[in-house]
C-alpha cells in the first residue's frame, strides 16, 4: 500500500468518472475514508438498536398504556411502516441530491424522533415518534450501504463485498446492546420503576447519532464517485485529496454526458432488461430474510418463553446469548468469506443450514425433556449463525454490487422497502401462525429458506461480485462523454 507521502507526490488526472472509481477501488482505505465506513456502521448499528428496543419493551408498553391487541399491532407496526416510508424516499433523494446530505438529515431526525418517542405522554405520540424514527432507519441503510460501497476497493483484504457484510456483526452487535442495556436496567432499576426500562432504552438510541452529528465535519465527505456520476470531476477530486490523501486534479470541472440511450431514471430502471433478473433475486433474498428473520430474531424472546416457557430473566439472557454467541460470531465469519468467496455461494450455504435449523425444530416441537430443550436451543443457534454468514450479510451485498452508483440508492432502497412490506406481514400473521399451528410455524418458515436455493442455485446464477459493476457502466459511458470546461 502506498504511503501518504508517496500518493501526495504523484499526480492523478481526472478525465472520466471512471478514473475515480478506479481510484477508489486501488487506494480505499487510505486517509480519513476508514473513518467514513465506520461512521455508516455507526448508522448500521443505530437502525438496528432502533428496531431491536420494542421487541422485549411491548409488554411494558401494552402495561402502562392498557393497549388493545388492535393498538398493540399498531404501536408494534408503526415502525416497519415507517422504513416502508423511508427506503423508497432515501433511496430516491439518495441518488438525487447525495450521501452527505441524505445521511445527515437522517441522523438528525432520528435523535429527535427517539427522545420524543421515550418521553412520550400518550400511545398516539409513541406511535407517531417511531413512525418517523421507521422513516429516519428506512432512509439510512440506502445511504450507509451506498457508502459502504463507494469507499471501498473492489478485491482484496477489506473489498466492498467484506465491508457491505461487516453490516450483519453491526446489526447484531447493537441487537445484543439492545438487551444487553436491558439486561442491566432489569437488575438496576427499583420494582416500582422497572417501566422506565422500555423508555429508557428509546432514548439510548440517540447517544451514537449525536456522536455522528458532531464530528461529522471532521470526517465525512461525500462520495466521489457519486460526485463523478453527477459530473462533478472537480469536486471528486476535492474529495480525493481531503479523504484519501491522493494528488488528484481534474483535467475539466465537469464533464457533460450525452448518451445514445438516455438511461431510465427511478425504480422502473430497476426492471429493464439489463437489471430485471438481479432485482428479482435481491426480492427473493430479502422477503425470505424479512420471514425468516422476524420468526426467529425478533420473535425469539416469545418462543423462548412461549414453546420453551422460560420465565423473564432467562428469555433476557438466552436471548443476548444466543445473539452474541451465534448471530455475532456468524456476522463476524460473514465479513471474513465474504471477501473470499462469491455471493451467490454464500447465500446458498445459508439457506441451506436455516433450512435444516428449522425443519429439526419443527420435529422437535415443544421440547420433552432437556436433551431435546438444549437440541432445540442450539437449533436457534445455528439459524443465527447461518443468519449471520449467510443470508444476513449477503443481502446487503447483492443489491449494492448489482447496481451501479447513478441507480445504488433506488435499488438499495427498494428492495429494503420490499424488506419492510414483508416484515410488516409476517408481523400480523406470525402470531396468529403460532397460536393454530405451534411449532409447525418452522415448517412454514422452512419455506423461505428453500425457496432462495432453487431461485439462486437453480433459475438465475448472476453473481454481483464477479465484476466491479461502476467500472463496468462507467467505461461504457466513457465511450459516449464528452468533455469540457465550464466557465466561471
Amino acid at each position: 500500500m502506498s504511503s501518504v507521502s508517496e500518493l501526495e507526490s504523484q499526480r492523478y488526472e481526472i478525465n472520466s468518472p471512471n478514473d475515480v472509481s478506479s481510484l477508489v477501488s486501488k487506494f480505499a482505505g487510505q486517509g480519513k475514508s476508514n473513518k467514513v465506513i465506520w461512521l455508516a456502521l455507526i448508522g448500521v448499528f443505530i437502525d438496528a438498536y432502533d428496531l431491536t428496543t420494542l421487541s422485549f419493551g411491548i409488554d411494558q408498553v401494552v402495561e402502562e398504556f392498557s393497549l388493545t391487541p388492535v393498538m398493540t399491532g399498531v404501536v408494534a407496526s408503526a415502525i416497519i411502516c415507517g422504513t416502508i416510508v423511508g427506503n423508497i424516499l432515501g433511496g430516491w433523494l439518495t441518488d438525487k441530491i447525495g450521501r452527505y446530505r441524505v445521511f445527515m438529515a437522517d441522523m438528525v431526525l432520528f435523535v429527535i424522533a427517539a427522545i420524543v418517542a421515550g418521553f412520550a405522554p400518550n400511545v398516539w405520540v409513541l406511535i407517531l415518534a417511531r413512525f418517523i424514527m421507521g422513516i429516519s432507519v428506512g432512509v439510512d441503510l440506502p445511504v450507509a450501504m451506498s457508502y459502504l460501497s463507494e469507499f471501498s476497493k473492489f478485491s482484496g483484504k477489506s473489498n466492498k463485498a467484506a465491508r457491505l457484510a461487516a453490516w450483519c456483526p453491526m446489526w447484531y452487535a447493537a441487537s445484543s446492546v439492545c438487551f444487553g442495556i436491558v439486561l442491566a436496567l432489569y437488575f438496576l432499576l427499583p420494582p416500582e420503576h422497572i417501566n422506565w426500562l422500555w423508555r429508557a432504552s428509546l432514548i439510548f438510541g440517540a447517544v451514537p447519532a449525536l456522536l455522528i452529528i458532531f464530528i461529522r465535519g471532521k470526517y465525512l465527505t461525500e462520495s466521489p464517485i457519486w460526485l463523478a456520476n453527477q459530473g462533478d470531476l472537480a469536486g471528486a477530486a476535492k474529495v480525493l485529496r481531503e479523504s484519501y490523501h491522493i494528488n488528484a486534479h481534474a483535467n475539466v470541472a465537469r464533464v457533460e454526458k450525452k448518451q445514445i440511450e438516455r438511461q431510465q431514471e427511478g425504480f422502473l430502471v430497476l426492471f429493464n432488461k439489463t437489471y430485471l433478473s438481479r432485482t428479482i433475486v435481491s426480492i427473493v433474498i430479502h422477503i425470505s430474510v424479512a420471514f425468516q428473520y422476524t420468526t426467529i430474531a425478533f420473535f425469539l424472546p416469545s418462543i423462548l418463553s412461549r414453546f420453551f416457557h422460560t420465565d423473564v430473566l432467562t428469555t433476557i439472557s438466552t436471548t443476548l446469548g444466543l445473539n452474541l454467541l451465534f448471530a455475532f460470531t456468524g456476522g463476524l465469519l460473514g465479513v471474513y468469506v465474504a471477501s473470499r468467496f462469491t455471493s451467490r455461494h454464500v447465500l446458498l450455504a445459508g439457506f441451506v443450514l436455516q433450512f435444516i435449523a428449522l425443519v429439526v425444530l419443527a420435529w422437535i416441537g415443544q421440547p420433552a425433556n432437556s436433551v431435546l430443550l438444549y437440541l432445540a436451543i442450539g437449533m436457534l443457534g445455528l439459524w443465527l449463525f447461518s443468519e449471520g454468514f449467510g443470508p444476513g450479510a449477503q443481502m446487503m451485498v447483492y443489491p449494492t454490487m448489482a447496481y451501479p452508483a447513478s441507480i445504488r440508492g433506488v435499488g438499495v432502497g427498494f428492495n429494503r422497502a420490499v424488506t419492510g412490506v414483508a416484515q410488516a406481514i409476517a408481523m400480523f400473521v406470525l402470531p396468529i401462525w403460532m397460536a393454530n399451528y405451534k411449532t409447525d410455524v418452522f415448517l412454514i418458515i422452512s419455506i423461505f429458506a428453500i425457496v432462495p436455493v432453487i431461485v439462486i442455485g437453480f433459475l438465475i446464477k448472476y453473481e454481483p461480485t464477479k465484476q466491479d459493476v461502476d467500472a463496468v457502466i462507467e467505461k461504457d459511458l466513457d465511450k459516449k462523454i464528452v468533455g469540457h470546461a465550464i466557465p466561471d
